[in-house]
């Protein structure tokens, strides 16, 4: 599942798409996905587009923040997926909750090395 919902983010061209393994972890899920998008407009379309993907396999999706385009939720139930504006995803920094290098945009501001 985590492989469909990477490919779907991709293929919208979702950028610094992170996989945090949540098993041993937390009893939320198995995986949570982060993501960003450059607008509103693209975040509501990846999720739109990643819902109907996992409905498609059968999964009870529920989502949440599709009116705003801010930072969208899919829960999947084994998985979970964030999706977020850049500056949005900087301000929340889930990453780093989760015990995640940041990548891309909040790398710089966090000053971390990308490789």
């Amino acid at each position: 599942m985590v492989e469909t919902v990477v490919g779907s983010l991709d293929d919208d061209k979702g950028e610094d798409i992170v996989v945090i393994d949540l098993r041993g972890r937390s009893s939320i899920a198995d995986h949570m996905v982060i993501a960003s998008g450059r607008s509103q407009r693209q975040v509501g379309a990846m999720a739109e587009h990643l819902m109907e993907k996992l409905k498609r396999l059968g999964l009870a999706v529920s989502i949440e923040g599709m009116a705003q385009g801010d930072w969208v939720l899919i829960d999947a139930g084994d998985i979970v997926v964030h999706l977020f504006r850049p500056e949005v995803r900087s301000f929340y920094n889930l990453e780093r909750m989760w015990g995640v290098a940041p990548v891309g945009k909040a790398a710089e501001k966090a000053g971390a090395l990308i490789a």
